[in-house]
């Protein structure tokens, strides 16, 4: 990739990446591609030294090897692995899948681990042990103890429900069963229980447990169809064929058991579509690639059964080698969090340090003269100095408040379960409830700046759907009756006069029907002909059902469409295909399929009337089609026309033309094709250039238009969260085209957008690593300008970017593997240029890969096609790295496994691809529309609420502790507490936790209707405008001038005073309950104000917390519970004393109003001068009541005469079944007659259906 010439800068120029295909992961390298094992067999009349030559390539990476039906072969000494010590364990990992992360034994340490990890638990850990430490104690050891268990237990109890859920689901996995061979018999067995060697059998519909070789299977040929949505997100089936020797030997169940066979191949690593391997069996040697591999996550399709041997089991496999590790996720909130309880730790230190200070200063200069304050200890200044430093500490210790965490698990907790329970993320068809599987991550919803969808069966519903199409210039498929006049209210077509009519197709256009059944137009007779008659589908009945089976989704729509439409495709030979035109069969003669591939963007079919005739039908793009019509087109305007409208409706088009052949240019041409189809070498380039021979001069037909059906909702979904300033990126396995027209659909793109592809994007960043690499050396000025936009102007922008781009861009792509040489650094310059040299690449990368980010990042929307799990994952870490951003990863397959586990967030959706990304998910639901409804409702509920709750935690904390310091100036800093001991235990845990603790849950801005209405109010939790180190010194300074009030004012109201009856309410203790109830009140009415959404419940816990502490004040302070427990409880009668003296009470109501009135003057003034945007809306809410809102969907600007953008026909990304059919490999040695199909006999073609 890169030059010995210039190794930083330029790129490989001869071989530029393909769109088309998915490119090779990190584990392949260039030689790999270059020396890659032909498909074909080595038979066993091949000498041996040929066999060896041919395998010389990769038999160097083939240390894997498997032998069939013998386990003993695995205990052989060279494949066991050390794992600890002289511990060894087989390097073949058992079936059983893994994604929980603790177990009986590692449960307990693990978890201890993670919790002390956060500074505050650590921190509350050293504090125990300093408390148990008579000389330096001020507290019992037990108010420290208690709430420590109480934070650890609970938070373990939540993470062992957590892990059990994702353990349940491994379980329903692992225990699912197929048949293995087991005594010579095939016998029900659990996928945990399969190992490396087994045969097994797998039915149809059911999927594949392991990666395995097909050996035979029920079809011709041993083919086998499978669906890979798990794995690359395509829908359509792939199909794959055993070796024929296996197929010839190994169909018997005898045979299967006793086979012997050693297969050889690389080791297990995480390329989808690459493999190889030799099989070793009956004194021959058979090459082995991936298209005899059945990979697990896939599905058995139109194939009764088959049988394959386990090549990979569990963690070896490749879908598992691409979902990447389980992490550990943790919000920004909590990091913030853990540096701020750094912070308040020195804080904490260094004010200890000075009061110690004092109190040394203040033994020097007072204690040692003060004969009363003797203590029988003759220690000295420096040494009760050190001793009241640990003293501090501990009494300070509610700057670290240990049920701050007890309370944010519990919000966090209630917050799931609100996301859980909300009926509006409830999915009925499929009866799919919201479900967190996490509770730690819920606020983070509230921050998301980059969201990374997967395409298929996220954003689409994996359904195509024929919606309209123009005949002869005509258009079709609008809302009209059968006289061709348009209706205001649509009637479904009424389809009962077809026998074979799908029941599930909707059409609205009554006049296409009327004229189909007239007749009276052949044009329309040979258009849904040529739709029944031009594909490689196959068909087969199932339960009297006629199904088919289709290498793409968009041809089996389009059949299915002519189907209902009354041309119904029945079956087909390998020169034959039977279809019934209104309900007359008759069966054609097919003389050639010319099939489709990715550079010709059309396939067509030669077919020999009854008549004699010979004729060319032909379906594919229009930019290939119209090059290639006959100039007399009449009605080429009129189609183009409609192809513009439906191009506007983002439907997927392609047209369809025929030509008439002569019998003489027919015989010239076919032998050209046979001689084509023959050659060795260059065969499809062959192919191509005879195909272009025959097709010229078509006639134009018409056109069709396909839906890629959305989800509900998409496009609004997509539009609102752009509007919250959420940037979307589809990261998809599908092909550009596809993927592209998927954007216009769902409105990420749209006409006016300027669309940038991967060779712009290369030339673009060419240039800019050069100009940073001129001006790296130049002044400071021109530094600064390397930062400068990659575009100038302020156009919306797109990034349309492939696999293989991504790969050549990033400097992914592996150098060759050079062979060994003994050749080191002779001297230690040399040593020092390779070292420098590898620096200076990987520097290279580095900016190469900042520059894509930040490129990427300037376009609004981001669509990565043909790209694999693990690139899915990569472009996800560069954003992370490089942008700081939080972000979302949202898929329902198997390939979205490592990118959801990669996200700061995952979301997986409950499809139609499995379990494996729900499983792997932090949180799921059954549509892509909820996900605004997550962010802009419950994300950013969670954000404020947390914040709040952060700020006034603190805040209050802060207030309660700083009274000690002040308190400090009046005692000699000895360490006593201004408080009475029950009030300091009892303060975070009953006094003052439950209003904050329902402001956490229950507190909201604005409703949930308004949250959406208005997603610009999200953009606060994206900024950290809530809770940052600003709002956390704000709330130290808030707590600090509180706890300066509740000391001083108090202080001086006592302080030479004289109660109403003589007596003078001056005493500590008397003190000590005039702060605290002063402090009670204030954090109690503070919490009042910071509340927005005022319940009965709300109400009730600010006055009752009060209630409380009054209640268990004058308890605590009776004489009757000092009598049970002197030594505990040492303020009698303090309370009813004090409490009693209106002076006191004055005292009180002075301290709370200094406290809160400024809060409100500022809150008033805030909301008057300098409205937040929920202020505005919290205002005019009444206004917004009123106002019925409707969701309309922009349109797009249709200007007549200007060619719109036309969605590319989505053929498969593969070659179709052209060959299997024209082989006869695919079909059947028999054909059941028709009757037999309404009977539900066996199949025309190929069996199974395509569901």
């Amino acid at each position: 990739m890169i030059s010995e010439r210039d190794s930083e800068t330029t790129f490989e120029e001869d071989s530029q990446p393909n769109d088309e295909v998915v490119p090779y992961s990190d584990d392949e390298t260039e030689d790999e591609l270059d020396s890659q094992q032909p498909g074909a067999e080595l038979g066993p009349n091949q000498t041996s030294r040929d066999t060896e030559e041919s395998r010389d390539p990769g038999k160097k990476d083939c240390s894997w090897q498997v032998k069939a039906n013998d386990q003993r072969f695995y205990d052989q000494p060279s494949f066991k692995r050390t794992i600890f010590l002289c511990f060894k364990k087989s390097k073949y990992a058992g079936n059983a899948i893994k994604t929980y992360k603790y177990n009986p034994i590692t449960f307990l340490p693990l978890n201890l681990f993670e919790q002390f990890k956060r500074a505050a638990n650590f921190y509350f850990l050293v504090l125990l042990i300093l408390q148990s430490i008579p000389q330096i104690t001020t507290l019992s050891w037990y108010t420290t103890l208690v709430p420590l268990l109480l934070v650890l237990g609970i938070t373990a109890v939540k993470d062992l429900v957590d892990d059990i859920a994702r353990y349940r689901m491994d379980n329903e996995v692992n225990n699912r069963t197929c048949d293995v061979i087991k005594d010579g018999r095939f016998k029900a067995t659990k996928w945990k229980d399969i190992k490396v060697g087994d045969i097994i059998r797998l039915k149809k519909n059911t999927f594949v447990p392991a990666d395995i070789l097909l050996l035979s299977s029920s079809e011709p040929n041993s083919l086998c169809y499978v669906e890979t949505a798990e794995l690359d997100g395509e829908t359509n089936l792939k199909f794959k064929m055993a070796l024929e020797v296996t197929h010839r030997h190994l169909q018997e169940e005898s045979a299967l058991a006793d086979f012997d066979g050693l297969v050889e191949c690389e080791e297990p690593n995480n390329r989808l579509d690459k493999f190889t391997g030799t099989l070793s069996w009956k004194n021959s040697i058979y090459s082995l690639d991936a298209d005899k591999i059945l990979l697990r996550g896939c599905k058995m399709r139109n194939t009764d059964f088959c049988h394959g041997m386990v090549i990979f089991a569990g963690a070896d496999t490749k879908i598992m080698k691409n979902s990447g590790k389980t992490r550990f996720k943790r919000t920004k909130i909590d990091s913030l969090m853990n540096y701020m309880v750094y912070t308040i730790i020195v804080v904490l230190i260094l004010l200890s340090a000075g009061l110690a200070i004092g109190h040394t200063y203040w033994e020097q200069q007072i204690g040692n003269s003060s004969w009363y304050l003797y203590d029988a200890q003759d220690l000295s200044p420096a040494y009760r100095g050190f001793l009241n430093f640990w003293g501090y500490i501990i009494v300070l210790n509610t700057m670290v408040p240990i049920s701050l965490y007890v309370s944010v698990e519990a919000i966090r907790f209630g917050q799931s379960y609100f996301i859980n329970w909300d009926l509006q993320m409830y999915y009925s068809e499929k009866d799919t409830a919201a479900k967190a599987r996490t509770t730690t991550l819920n606020e983070q919803l509230g921050q998301i700046q980059y969201i990374f969808s997967d395409k298929t069966g996220t954003l689409t519903q994996n359904i195509m759907t024929f919606k309209k199409c123009c005949i002869n210039g005509q258009r079709y498929g609008d809302c009209r009756d059968a006289a061709g006049q348009l209706q205001s209210h649509p009637e479904q077509v009424d389809f009962s006069w077809n026998v074979y009519a799908d029941g599930k197709f909707l059409f609205y256009d009554h006049y296409l029907i009327e004229q189909i059944k007239s007749g009276k137009e052949p044009e329309i007779q040979k258009f849904f002909f040529l739709l029944a008659i031009c594909h490689t589908v196959m068909a087969d009945t199932s339960d009297g059902q006629l199904n088919y089976q289709a290498a793409s989704p968009d041809e089996g729509a389009l059949v299915m469409a002519a189907r209902n439409f009354g041309y119904v495709f029945l079956s087909r030979t390998q020169n034959t295909i039977t279809i019934s035109e209104m309900g007359v069969e008759k069966t054609y003669d097919v003389l050639a399929i010319l099939d489709f591939n990715s550079d010709r963007k059309r396939m067509s079919v030669i077919v020999r009337e009854s008549s004699g005739n010979i004729r060319l039908y032909c379906k594919g793009a229009d930019t290939v089609i119209y090059q290639r019509l006959h100039p007399r087109n009449l009605k080429r305007e009129a189609t183009e026309e409609a192809l513009d409208v439906f191009a506007n409706e983002t439907l997927r088009t392609l047209c369809l033309c025929y030509r008439d052949i002569s019998q003489d240019e027919f015989e010239v041409w076919n032998k050209k094709f046979l001689e084509a189809s023959l050659a060795t070498s260059h065969r499809d380039e062959a192919l191509d250039k005879v195909y272009e021979e025959i097709e010229k001069n078509l006639i134009l037909l018409g056109a069709t238009a396909i839906e890629d059906k959305l989800q509900d909702g998409v496009p609004e979904t997509i539009s609102r969260l752009s509007k919250a300033d959420i940037k979307i990126w589809v990261l998809t396995g599908d092909k550009k085209e596809t993927a592209e027209n998927i954007g216009y659909s769902c409105e990420l793109l749209t006409e006016e957008t300027t669309i940038c592809y991967g060779e712009d994007t290369s030339a673009l960043l060419q240039t800019r690593l050069e100009n940073q690499r001129n001006r790296a050396g130049s002044s400071q000025h021109s530094s600064l300008r390397m930062n400068e936009p990659f575009f100038q102007d302020s156009r919306d922008r797109a990034l349309i970017i492939t696999g293989s781009w991504l790969n050549e861009i990033l400097l992914e792509k592996k150098k060759k593997k050079k062979k060994l040489k003994l050749k080191f650094p002779r001297t230690a310059e040399e040593k020092k240029k390779q070292t420098e040299k590898r620096r200076r690449a990987e520097a290279y990368k580095e900016q190469q890969q900042k520059n894509f980010v930040d490129l990427a990042c300037e376009c609004r929307a981001v669509i990565c096609c043909r790209v694999t799990p693990k690139q899915k994952a990569m472009v996800v870490e560069l954003v992370k790295k490089y942008k700081k951003a939080i972000t979302l990863a949202i898929g329902d397959g198997a390939n979205d496994v490592n990118m959801i586990k990669t996200a700061h967030i995952g979301v997986g959706i409950s499809g139609q691809e499995g379990m494996q990304a729900v499983m792997s998910s932090d949180y799921s639901f059954g549509q892509f529309r909820y996900l605004q409804r997550l962010l802009l409702v419950h994300g950013r509920w969670s954000y404020i609420r947390m914040c709040k709750f952060l700020r006034y935690f603190f805040y209050k904390n802060f207030a309660f502790t700083l009274v000690h310091i002040w308190y400090s100036f009046f005692n000699g800093f000895s360490a006593q507490t201004a408080y009475e001991d029950w009030f300091i235990t009892l303060y975070n845990v009953l006094y003052s936790s439950l209003p904050v603790m329902l402001v956490g849950l229950f507190d909201q801005d604005v409703s949930d209707k308004l949250s959406l209405r208005f997603p610009r109010l999200y953009i606060l939790g994206q900024r950290d405008l809530l809770f940052n180190y600003k709002k956390f010194f704000l709330s130290l300074l808030h707590g600090a001038v509180t706890s300066l009030i509740i000391f001083f004012i108090p202080y001086g109201a006592c302080l030479k005073s004289m109660g109403q009856d003589g007596e003078a309410p001056a005493d500590y203790q008397s003190f000590a309950v005039t702060a605290a109830s002063s402090l009670i009140f204030v954090v109690n009415f503070q919490i009042g104000l910071d509340t927005s959404y005022w319940t009965f419940v709300n109400a009730f816990s600010v006055f009752g917390s009060i209630a409380i502490y009054f209640g268990i004040t004058f308890d605590f302070h009776s004489a009757g519970i000092h009598v049970l427990f002197p030594s505990r409880f040492q303020f009698t009668g303090t309370a009813p004393n004090a409490l009693r003296q209106p002076y006191l009470w004055l005292t009180m109501i002075l301290s709370i109003a200094i406290c809160l009135l400024p809060v409100v003057a500022q809150r008033f003034l805030f909301m008057t001068i300098w409205p937040s945007e929920s202020d505005k809306i919290q205002r005019n809410r009444p206004k917004y009541l009123q106002e019925e809102q409707q969701w309309k969907r922009r349109q797009s600007a249709f200007r007549r005469g200007v060619s719109a953008r036309r969605s590319a026909y989505a053929f498969s990304h593969q070659r179709g079944y052209a060959d299997l059919i024209s082989s006869g490999r695919s079909i059947r040695k028999r054909r059941a007659p028709l009757d037999a199909v309404l009977a539900g006999g066996t199949g025309f073609g190929h069996t199974g259906e395509t569901s």
